[in-house]
């Protein structure tokens, strides 16, 4: 099987670097399956040659790296020893002259260090090695929405008149707890109104059947591997025009699922723009507005990466990559009075796999219309 360390070595090559150095919490993760680091703080680097690789990290972590992290060789730095002391150490013993280190991932004040002690420094990034998932962790991201899935069918049944979106948000993230995972983001459960900002920071509001629509949007980290999904559902009735803003949700979904499914038939290549505009494109035809965000985007050890399926996205999708697909159509308050029912807005949202024989759907929830 294809792993990060034997991916780096092509990447070595492809960049003419003779070591990288890995600050960014999420490329540790990659490199060493261990997440026990701050996010927050800089509490560990990675230093990987061609054939060697090292974990510089405190005494605090000491133990755990013994006995996690078996292909790192453990430098413990100290007030003593800083990791720039052993920096120097490592790219003399080495003969390295060309260093590559994560310019997003590094500060003002570690650049300047850096930049003091080595003399070829080189920008690099990790993304496109990242994007193509190995058979490991396409698994580890199909577990994290299996329990996405039963986590949605768990939340219909407390979807009930006078309950807060906070409260079906706790419960959420307690039914993931519950079950041995983390949440990969913070829940949005938006009603009503709210459910027509894409991205609703999660409120007080009670729910109420007047208000129709109730937006569920939440993810699973399971394994160190994320998953997320969507799923809009109608509380009480749904009229005719809010089963066609649903359908049509529904159906722009699957016209880029489709459109996947031609591109591969045509080429090895495909845009991820055009993915994005097969959803767009049908949804404007059916005379509702633009979707004011992309329609996709890479999911792996975060919850965004690459690819970016977008209008101007340039990414390439390719086998092995895993993304989502999230249509939306969202009417405020002037725009849904003008059709007759109350604000609110619909997307569904769902994690693909892209195989050899074309997608595959991870996430698993029922896709029609629901009423509650």
């Amino acid at each position: 099987m294809i792993t990060p360390l034997s991916r780096l070595a092509k990447f070595f090559k492809k960049n003419k670097l003779d070591a990288v150095l890995i600050s960014s919490h999420s490329n540790i993760v990659y490199f060493t399956n261990y997440s026990g680091f701050s996010k927050e703080e800089r509490e560990a680097y990675l230093f990987i040659t061609d054939n060697k690789q090292y974990i510089l990290t405190d005494g605090r972590y000491s133990q755990a790296v013994k006995t996690l992290i078996a292909d790192f060789k453990l430098i413990e730095i100290s007030p003593k020893l800083s990791a720039m002391d052993v920096l120097k150490k490592l790219v003399k013993k080495h003969k390295i002259k060309k260093l590559g280190f994560e310019g997003h991932s590094i500060n003002f004040l570690e650049h300047k260090k850096l930049s003091s002690h080595f003399n070829n420094l080189n920008h690099f990034s990790l993304t496109s090695l990242r994007s193509i998932k190995n058979k490991e962790e396409i698994l580890k991201i199909k577990k994290a929405c299996e329990l996405g899935d039963k986590t949605f069918s768990y939340i219909l049944k407390k979807i009930k008149e006078g309950r807060s979106e906070k409260e079906l948000a706790f419960e959420i993230e307690f039914f993931i707890k519950k079950h041995g995972a983390d949440i990969s983001f913070p829940p949005i459960v938006a009603s009503g109104k709210n459910s027509a900002i894409p991205h609703h920071q999660t409120s007080d509001q009670r729910l109420t059947t007047k208000d129709k629509f109730v937006l569920l949007d939440f993810g699973v980290k399971l394994n160190n591997y994320c998953s997320d999904m969507t799923r809009t559902v109608f509380f009480g009735s749904a009229n005719a025009e809010l089963k066609r803003i649903y359908q049509t949700v529904l159906d722009a979904q699957q016209k880029s699922i489709e459109k996947i499914n031609i591109l591969m038939s045509q080429s090895s290549n495909i845009p991820a723009s055009q993915i994005d505009r097969a959803a767009r494109d049908y949804i404007i035809a059916k005379g509702y507005k633009t979707i004011p965000h992309s329609v996709g985007h890479g999911i792996g050890i975060d919850i965004h990466e690459t690819p970016h399926l977008s209008p101007k996205s340039r990414d390439i999708l390719k086998e092995g990559m895993v993304f989502s697909i999230e249509p939306g159509i969202y009417l405020p308050a002037e725009a849904s009075a003008k059709v007759g029912i109350p604000a609110g807005g619909v997307r569904i949202e769902d994690l693909v796999v892209l195989e050899k024989s074309g997608p595959r759907l991870l996430t698993r929830s029922p896709r029609e219309l629901t009423m509650v």
